[in-house]
């Protein structure tokens, strides 16, 4: 019974969800946090967006499956190893995808029904080939962080900074990017489960993540300096320091995958607590 739950787990990729607290961003900003509407709604569009994401990791993994038991570590993926069979994964992913639309009726915004949909058909396009086209592929990866704090945004009816937008862009640019450096530098160019390596070199994405980390850093500030909040421009020091500890992470022995780095670096988890600490003392306690 574990190993089954396990292996449904891993499936939907539950670790991953992490990215979905996107979505709360609109409102911790905006000084909502603690509004009960605006929370409850923030947090349907987390599960409805965790319910979508999982049924897009199953779609791309049913249309990668040949391609992934070749590769090393890729194979114990479930459908990959036959521990589910592609006709049981294509059943889950129908019904996460209609529970998420059933969630985002619940929060009754037909906007955020055409976002969630939107994310599904751009990520169903990605691994249809999109994803084996340069530049495109790591677009896509970007437009899914933008469409979480814009989805945010929508059901809590609040408007979001366009240094904010920026930083978000940027930020996931830079984790694209050096995600792609770190599969060319680990698996090399040929011979990869990933064809899209085949038209990247690694001094292209070596060079362009670190212009997008500094301009991730530099609309981080501006964003800071629009807010006019008292003491939250001491939180800028903290975020370089926050990316440059996740910059020396990649440079080390990974896939560059963010998830992975975060989740593997505790000082790196620390950092990021004392931030998300720092950060709720200035907007609701100073």
């Amino acid at each position: 019974m574990k190993k089954q739950l396990y292996i449904y787990l891993k499936l939907f990729r539950v670790k991953h969800y992490i990215k979905n607290i996107l979505v709360f961003l609109p409102i911790i900003f905006n000084k909502s946090f603690f509004k009960y509407d605006k929370l409850s709604n923030a947090f349907l569009a987390f599960i409805a967006f965790c319910l979508v994401s999982s049924a897009v990791y199953i779609i791309n993994d049913i249309q990668d499956a040949e391609k992934d038991k070749n590769h090393p570590v890729k194979k114990n993926r479930p459908i990959a190893s036959g521990a589910i069979p592609i006709r049981s994964a294509v059943v889950i992913a129908g019904m996460l995808i209609v529970l998420s639309v059933l969630v985002n009726l619940c929060i009754q915004t037909f906007w955020g029904c055409v976002l969630v949909i939107s994310y599904l058909i751009i990520n169903v396009l990605y691994s249809l080939g999109l994803k084996d086209q340069p530049l495109i592929d790591v677009v896509i990866l970007t437009s899914g962080f933008i469409i979480r704090v814009v989805y945010g945004g929508i059901v809590t009816q609040i408007e979001i900074s366009r240094w904010l937008y920026l930083t978000i862009f940027s930020g996931a640019f830079y984790m694209g990017l050096g995600k792609r450096r770190n599969e060319i530098q680990k698996q090399g160019s040929a011979g990869t489960t990933r064809t899209v390596l085949e038209y990247y070199n690694y001094d292209f994405l070596d060079k362009n993540m670190y212009v997008c980390v500094a301009l991730t850093d530099t609309f981080y500030a501006l964003w800071a300096l629009e807010k006019q909040i008292n003491h939250i421009v001491w939180t800028v020091p903290i975020f370089i320091i926050l990316l440059m500890r996740y910059s020396l992470d990649i440079e080390g022995n990974s896939d560059g995958d963010p998830v992975d780095v975060i989740l593997h670096d505790k000082i790196l988890i620390g950092i990021g607590l004392f931030y998300i600490g720092c950060m709720f003392i200035f907007l609701y306690m100073v």
